[in-house]
């Protein structure tokens, strides 16, 4: 069954059939699986570190979470979806006062209108779906840089990153006036090649995420001993294998709500075969860059490396977030096989860079995300990206937004197109806050702190007391 031709504004999705409920309900549901993935991305974090830095880690990803609600509250919401709903707002930016993509949440639930209604509902519901995944964006960054970041300097990158990098990105791609949304703005001569799909978030997220953790790597430069005289890696385990691949399997569980749940709702007719494919898309990314990643590694290292399994099927899920939607299996098991060497490349190359990212944030979600939504232009089925680009919507249609594979032609334009602009952005704003930080001299910790660790040195002892 094909994709339905074009979505309903995001906003009043709910209001379709009367089942503003369930649609809240379905949103809701899996906004939780998402939320639970900070639990995974901690304990990836603190399985990866060295043990003298666990608190320091943990703290951190505890406080993207309250941070990030807080700013999402505030005004990344605005900033993201501020005039979603009308025809003539900001293609750029989010400028809301009021409404759906509000400030402060300001107007929802008012007396005047008598509390509370079926839209609100649903609103809140989206608001709640789409703090968990600025929380994720702004999670990613604290691995490239953990084990000598100073705490100020995270709260203030994370304030940044969450508050106006990010949701700038989510307003281009997301909102119905993005100037790279091909599937919700519908009057195209506002977009570049009619805009791009990004299903769940390969760039939107992920990419974003892993670029602005590159920048943090490379101004922050490596952690002392990582690199010899020589300039040769030396390798720093981790403390807990364990911890690693709870935390894996944590992250691909929650996937099956960042993913399939970016449906954005379930009662719409053919709503529950696109959540159903993006599931199985999703699964079998994951497990061929599992796969693939470990074997691949064992021609090199000679052994079976746990951590590389995880990281090859984190690998497949974020190669694979962009166009679970819009693929067929055979073209998401080629996704995340293909992903699963965009990692291990990715990786390779910031050693010889030396560029010290310990959880390899930026070889996982950053050239992986990449590749995802190129992926889209490749392998974009065209019965599936009709899901927002059939011709009803402007006078850019058809065959020519079809993955190239399909014949198509403009969707691999428009997909790289958004990539290059998505990058230039991130790279540009991250580059420049972490050098002002690094100016400032609150960046990174002493070379005595970071040799006795963190949780001695900041966190009032060890996190393991035996």
């Amino acid at each position: 069954m094909a994709a339905p031709s074009a979505p309903p504004p995001m906003f009043y999705l709910a209001d379709i059939g009367g089942n503003q409920a369930l649609d809240a309900f379905y949103l809701l549901i899996m906004g939780v699986f998402v939320f639970f993935m900070q639990c995974g991305f901690a304990l990836l974090e603190a399985g990866t570190v060295r043990s003298k830095n666990t608190k320091n880690i943990l703290l951190k990803n505890l406080l993207d979470a309250c941070l990030g609600a807080i700013i999402w509250w505030a005004w990344g919401m605005g900033v993201a979806y501020g005039d979603s709903g009308t025809e003539d707002g900001n293609v750029f930016i989010g400028t809301a006062v009021g409404g759906p993509g509000a400030f402060l949440a300001a107007g929802w639930g008012t007396p005047e209108k008598g509390g509370f209604d079926g839209s609100d509902g649903y609103t809140i519901s989206l608001w709640f779906f789409q703090y968990v995944f600025a929380a994720a964006a702004a999670t990613i960054v604290s691995g490239a840089v953990a084990e000598r970041a100073q705490l100020v300097a995270y709260l203030i990158y994370t304030s940044v990153i969450t508050g106006f990098i990010y949701p700038v990105v989510v307003h281009w791609v997301w909102c119905n006036n993005g100037f790279l949304s091909g599937a919700f703005t519908a009057d195209k001569s506002k977009t570049i090649l009619g805009g791009c799909l990004d299903f769940a978030g390969s760039g939107v997220v992920h990419m974003t995420g892993g670029v602005a953790a590159l920048c943090g790597a490379f101004v922050i430069k490596p952690r002392i001993g990582r690199f010899d005289e020589n300039g040769n890696a030396v390798p720093m385990p981790g403390q807990s294998t364990p911890f690693q691949v709870l935390g894996t399997f944590i992250l691909w569980m929650g996937w099956y709500g960042f993913n399939p749940g970016s449906t954005l709702g379930i009662t719409p007719a053919g709503y529950g075969p696109i959540m159903a494919r993006a599931a199985m898309c999703t699964t079998l990314s994951a497990a061929v860059g599992g796969i693939t990643v470990v074997f691949f590694d064992r021609i090199f290292s000679k052994t079976y490396d746990v951590g590389m399994v995880c990281n090859g099927i984190l690998a497949g899920l974020v190669s694979i977030t962009a166009g679970c939607a819009c693929m067929l299996p055979w073209a998401a098991f080629l996704t995340g096989f293909i992903g699963a060497f965009v990692y291990y490349g990715a990786s390779k190359l910031m050693l010889k860079l030396k560029i010290d990212d310990p959880l390899d944030a930026f070889a996982v979600h950053g050239a992986c995300g990449f590749w995802g939504v190129l992926a889209v232009g490749v392998f974009g089925h065209p019965e599936f990206v009709g899901f927002g680009w059939d011709g009803e919507n402007g006078d850019v249609a058809g065959d020519e937004y079809a993955g190239f594979l399909y014949g198509g032609s403009t969707l691999f334009g428009a997909q790289l197109v958004a990539l290059i602009i998505e990058i230039a952005w991130v790279a540009s704003l991250s580059t420049a806050m972490f050098f002002a930080l690094k100016m400032s001299g609150i960046l990174r910790v002493s070379e005595e702190v970071e040799m006795a660790g963190m949780d001695v040195s900041k966190h009032g002892g060890s996190a393991y007391n035996h």
